[in-house]
């Protein structure tokens, strides 16, 4: 027991308590002292030299040629250069709440940053966690918010968190990228939807359906809505003025004589988690021989859904699924064989190599994750609202809602390629 005591003295006495510092990261100032101009040649060659501050000493603005702008941008953000314009300080928050969205607590949080970083704009981020999204949480944080005098909000909520501020109807901007506006109900001006259009592709994907559909959903309540939506839409077809398919980024209007006589057939499936052999769906059912498959479920139940359509010998005219499975696991975790007849519905369309590889700094994915991708693109329309500079993303805002372009994939060998018709 002494000597228990004498090792624990010293570490009583020399204790210390640490808290994280709230004093700002240093930020680095480069100056030009070079008495020469350093033309695009130049510049390339101190690139290829390695002398990087030599090149941003040079690079002190935004340049004609795009590889270099670029790199200007990717090394200003590694750096954590000083901001070239630190007369206007930028203030943006985030609503979290995070027991709800999980790792995207953390992830829209980095896909904010990783933009904010690439701009010469002093700026402030500061995050508002929130347990629930219940209206007197929701209430207490934007009151705070306010307070803090933020007038720009990105807000990853749920539909019952947006339907609840919707109620509260605050003062002040706030932007959903997980939430498209067909699915709440506002004509408020200051709110504003960056979700994508699920209903919009399921509509572009029911027009390579044959009969009969059969369709395969979790029993989330989105997998619900889902399956409800495309079974009325492949028996009873819409017509939309806006039905647009985009190959080769050439837009053309999709149009089809549809026989309103002919018989089709339908056959909804809600799998649970736990469900895991589909035998009695798909052996020997000559019900649905040749028909197309939707599959509104997430990467691994829509895997072992793929599989067993090949064990079963289905011979699938086709399998459609959603931006859910526009993911790089899809084609290492599936067989070709099992996936070639697939088409893959993605509004994951403009890409930003800069943003790209600041958010792949981070461990952030802005290629794949739809949540993640729309964030950017809402921090960017912010960012030009409060600057008056263009948008990185050039994705126009109607109604309130950002209006995603939808392009049609086959998962390859090695990777997400565009669909074709009648290929």
């Amino acid at each position: 027991m002494k000597k228990l005591l004498f090792l624990l003295v010293p570490c009583i006495i020399f204790a210390q308590s640490f808290m994280i510092s709230n004093i700002p990261i240093p930020k680095i100032y480069i100056q030009d002292l070079d008495p020469y101009t350093c033309n695009d040649k130049c510049m390339k060659e101190l690139l290829q030299n390695g002398q990087i501050f030599s090149f941003l000493s040079h690079a002190n603005k935004k340049l004609t040629d795009k590889e270099l702008d670029e790199a200007r941008i990717i090394n200003i953000a590694v750096l954590n250069l000083g901001a070239s314009n630190a007369g206007m300080k930028l203030k943006i928050a985030l609503l979290l709440p995070y027991k709800k969205i999980g790792k995207y607590a953390s992830t829209t949080t980095n896909a904010a940053f990783a933009y904010l970083m690439t701009k010469s704009n002093s700026f402030m981020l500061k995050s508002y966690k929130i347990p629930t999204e219940n209206i007197s949480d929701l209430q207490e944080a934007l009151a705070q918010i306010e307070s803090d005098g933020f007038e720009y909000v990105i807000a990853p909520l749920t539909a019952q968190g947006v339907n609840n501020i919707i109620e509260i109807d605050p003062n002040i901007n706030i932007y959903f990228p997980t939430i498209n506006k067909k699915d709440a109900h506002t004509v408020s001006s200051s709110l504003i939807f960056g979700g994508i259009d699920y209903k919009q592709q399921s509509k572009m994907l029911l027009h390579e359906a044959v009969s009969p559909l059969v369709i395969f959903s979790d029993k989330s309540q989105t997998g619900r809505k889902l399956a409800f939506y495309q079974e009325d839409e492949f028996l009873h077809p819409s017509t939309d003025i806006n039905d647009t398919m985009f190959y080769n980024d050439e837009a053309s209007v999709y149009s089809e004589d549809i026989n309103l006589s002919e018989e089709k057939k339908v056959f909804t499936y809600f799998l649970s988690r736990r469900t895991t052999n589909l035998e009695r769906y798909l052996k020997e059912n000559e019900d649905i021989v040749n028909a197309s498959f939707f599959v509104n479920t997430p990467i691994i139940k829509t895997g072992m859904i793929l599989s067993q359509l090949t064990l079963y010998d289905v011979n699938a005219t086709n399998i459609l699924s959603t931006q859910i499975n526009y993911d790089p696991l899809l084609l290492s975790m599936t067989q070709y064989n099992d996936r070639k007849n697939m088409i893959v519905a993605n509004s994951i369309t403009k890409d930003n190599n800069i943003l790209i590889e600041t958010n792949s700094l981070l461990g952030n994915d802005i290629v794949y994750d739809w949540i993640n991708y729309t964030t950017t693109v809402g921090i960017d329309y912010f960012y030009a609202q409060i600057t008056g500079e263009e948008r990185e993303y050039n994705i126009n805002l109607l109604n309130n809602q950002m209006m995603y372009d939808i392009e049609l994939l086959r998962p390859g060998i090695s990777r997400f390629f565009k669909y074709i018709p009648n290929e």
